[in-house]
């Protein structure tokens, strides 16, 4: 008894199960049977309606396939279930699979979220998956995206583009081959090579990220950014948009085209608002001269300050600032370059070479003129030093001395005060060796002078003629009266192993950890 009673209780539960899978009509304004390829099914013409579970079916006219639980649907098909409002001009609708096949003048609508348009879509409803296959619209209140294949997940929001994506915001136009965008969060994901051009002219590729596009907040990877004064290259972005805060990392490059100078480095930010840039970690930049050679700077740290008040505006680097050029080289703690007046400006133990000459000062200013060097002011315990085809030290000392160029070598040097000079007089005499001609070279002698001003004349980069101001005492030593102590210059340091190289100024490549974190 208790095993028929159970049989029972099953048998009743399969078929109100069949029951709830089985499509009804609801109502017709007329009905008709007929046959089709010895299929019966009944034709249904005025305002007819369907229902299965929670789903409402609604058309002008249909075919109906009781036994196979199948529907034909023409004219003004709606379909109602749930969260979903769909309507097309033609429809086939199984109610055992559940699948939906909507034709012509498809609007798949996901209430107060977003609306899919097309002319062939499939709604699969034990999935809750729309898919289109070719050619379709999503359009929500911020952003609208069209693409040959595409799906729409209806429980988690997501709709998946396949093939020629194209993206319209009022912000920006976005074109791809894969991307993904939930229609409730706002949020785009970019899953394969994406081109991004917004309304103020910059154009941004990207291999894969995301977009919010409610707060305006990308993460993305793999990318570069161009204006048409500029260009960015990164491993990673962070891209704020409302705060107008941009962060960068990771073989960072940032391309002035205006100034015909690359910045590089592992980290960087742009602050748009505050306009100020930054970029750290093997942090340098090349600048392309007039002359056609490069300029490299290397620092800790490299900030650009934005203004619209020239005075303020200037490029600052620190710490460990190092700067290469083929006729050019120095070290300093920090710099700072004004462009309103053109001119460099190294703090904190600075030293500069140019050939064989170098230049020490508490402080040194360098004034580029028709983007070449012009002259270099340098102020308190200034030196200008080099050394000659003996080794000897030639020394200017002064209060504050002013460098100026005539093409890439230094003309003449002014020394304002407390001027003194040591230089190591040489000459050259011709021997022959067996049938040879040898030259030999040989110290006269060294000229130690004290005065107050001086003008130093150089010629190819060498010292040619020193004329000296109010009042000199000058000294000559013959080789045999030098002694060691008499050969320096109170003050003076030989500083040739700072010197930078090219391959210690350009640093090398980023580190593969990398980070743009809020």
């Amino acid at each position: 008894m208790l095993r028929i009673f159970f049989w029972v209780v099953l048998l009743h539960g399969v078929f109100a199960l069949h029951a709830q899978q089985r499509v009804k009509l609801v109502h017709a304004d007329s009905l008709k049977g007929s046959i089709k390829e010895g299929k019966r099914f009944d034709r249904l013409i005025g305002n007819v309606a369907f229902i299965q579970n929670t789903t409402h079916i609604f058309c002008d006219s249909a075919h109906f396939f009781r036994s196979e639980n199948k529907l034909d649907a023409f004219g003004r098909v709606h379909i109602v279930d749930d969260s979903v409002d769909i309507t097309s001009l033609r429809l086939h609708y199984d109610g055992t699979t559940k699948i939906a096949n909507l034709r012509q003048s498809v609007v798949f609508e996901k209430l107060k979220i977003a609306k899919l348009y097309t002319d062939y879509l499939d709604y699969y409803r034990i999935r809750n998956e729309a898919r289109y296959f070719n050619n379709g619209k999503l359009v929500d209140t911020t952003n609208q995206l069209t693409s040959v294949k595409g799906y729409y997940d209806v429980n988690t929001n997501l709709a998946s583009f396949k093939k020629e994506v194209v993206g319209v915001n009022p912000d920006y136009t976005l074109t791809s081959d894969t991307l993904q965008y939930n229609s409730k969060t706002k949020i785009v994901y970019f899953r394969d090579f994406t081109t991004l051009k917004d309304n103020e002219g910059k154009t941004a590729y990207y291999q894969n990220g995301e977009y919010d596009t409610r707060l305006k907040n990308s993460l993305l990877h793999q990318g570069e950014m161009e204006s048409p004064s500029y260009k960015i290259k990164a491993d990673a972005y962070r891209i704020d948009d409302k705060r107008k805060l941009y962060k960068v990392a990771g073989h960072v490059v940032m391309t002035s085209k205006n100034e015909n100078m690359t910045v590089y480095g592992d980290n960087g930010f742009y602050d748009k608002l505050k306009g100020i840039s930054k970029v750290w970690n093997n942090a340098y930049v090349a600048k392309v001269t007039d002359e056609g050679d490069t300029l490299f700077l290397s620092a800790d740290t490299l900030v650009s300050l934005e203004n619209m008040n020239p005075q303020k505006k200037r490029l600052l680097a620190y710490h460990h600032v190092k700067i290469f050029r083929a006729n050019m080289q120095g070290v300093a703690d920090s710099l700072a370059y004004v462009s309103a007046d053109s001119t460099l400006y190294f703090y904190h133990d600075p030293v500069l070479w140019n050939g064989e000459n170098q230049m020490t000062a508490d402080s040194i200013n360098m004034l580029i003129k028709h983007k070449k060097i012009d002259r270099i002011y340098m102020i308190g315990n200034s030196f200008v030093a080099s050394t000659d085809s003996l080794k000897n030290f030639n020394q200017i000392k002064g209060r504050r001395m002013t460098s100026y160029f005539q093409g890439k070598q230094i003309h003449y040097v002014v020394v304002q005060g407390n001027g003194e000079s040591i230089y190591h007089a040489l000459e050259e005499k011709k021997l022959k060796k067996d049938s040879v001609i040898l030259k030999i070279t040989y110290l006269v002698g060294m000229n130690k002078i004290i005065c107050s001003n001086m003008r130093i004349n150089f010629k190819k980069g060498k010292v040619s003629e020193i004329k000296f101001y109010v009042k000199p005492d000058a000294s000559f030593f013959p080789p045999h009266e030098i002694k060691a102590n008499d050969t320096r210059l109170k003050g003076f340091t030989w500083r040739d192993k700072l010197r930078p190289k090219k391959e210690e100024v350009v640093k090398s490549k980023a580190s593969k950890k990398i980070s743009v974190a809020q």
